[in-house]
């Protein structure tokens, strides 16, 4: 079972990702890991790097800018299982360059913008005879979700992403079925997977600023 993080845990990783994105910047090249890094650092786990900026009419309001990362692969899967600090280093550079969603990140963005990074537990599915009461396993603020069927449809959604919403269980499940590009009530077809996990998240409280770690 992987160990919790402290908070030095999170600061490293979280200014890792910064760092990993203005080194990029700067000079085309991957950033070197931080020196003897704790061994909660290395093992192998699921990590999420998100970017913000302000809201160009509301200083008050921040908007998704980047956001990717890797999940820790199972027991069953044939992906290679790579370091906390090395998902950590490829999530920043394909959120700040690779997000299709949004234009590469630029050097004179990174004093406007918020690094956030979720360190992820290890999926597992929602198991329920009756699919209309999936919301009733789905704590929000706690769990994140993933919807995967009919073919190879996918989507996630952080546990950040439904208090940050205002959604509730059923809200926060057909926002995930929406992800996934797939009907907002997908999750009620047995042929569609619904899995959960926690994070541990952390956050810079302004650009390059101090981390923090979220709880809602």
């Amino acid at each position: 079972m992987a160990r919790l993080l402290t908070l030095e845990d999170g600061i490293v990783l979280t200014r890792f990702a910064r760092q990993t994105i203005e080194h990029f910047i700067l000079f085309n090249q991957k950033a070197t890991f931080p020196e003897s890094p704790s061994e909660a650092l290395t093992e192998h786990r699921g990590v999420f790097v998100t970017l913000k900026k302000r809201h160009p009419r509301n200083e008050q309001k921040w908007e998704l800018r980047g956001c990717i990362g890797h999940l820790q692969p199972g027991p069953d899967s044939h992906h290679q299982s790579i370091s906390l600090l090395e998902a950590t280093r490829q999530a920043a550079l394909s959120s700040a360059f690779e997000d299709p969603r949004f234009p590469p990140v630029r050097a004179d963005e990174m004093e406007s913008i918020l690094v956030e990074t979720s360190v992820l537990t290890l999926p597992q599915e929602i198991l329920t005879i009756d699919r209309g009461k999936l919301s009733d396993q789905i704590t929000i603020g706690t769990d994140g979700l993933i919807v995967q069927g009919r073919g190879w449809h996918r989507g996630l959604l952080l546990p950040q992403v439904a208090p940050e919403q205002g959604w509730n269980a059923e809200e926060f499940l057909q926002g995930c079925c929406q992800k996934a590009g797939l009907p907002p009530s997908c999750y009620l077809d047995p042929g569609v997977k619904i899995l959960k996990f926690q994070a541990q998240i952390f956050a810079e409280s302004v650009p390059n600023g101090e981390i923090r770690a979220r709880k809602f």
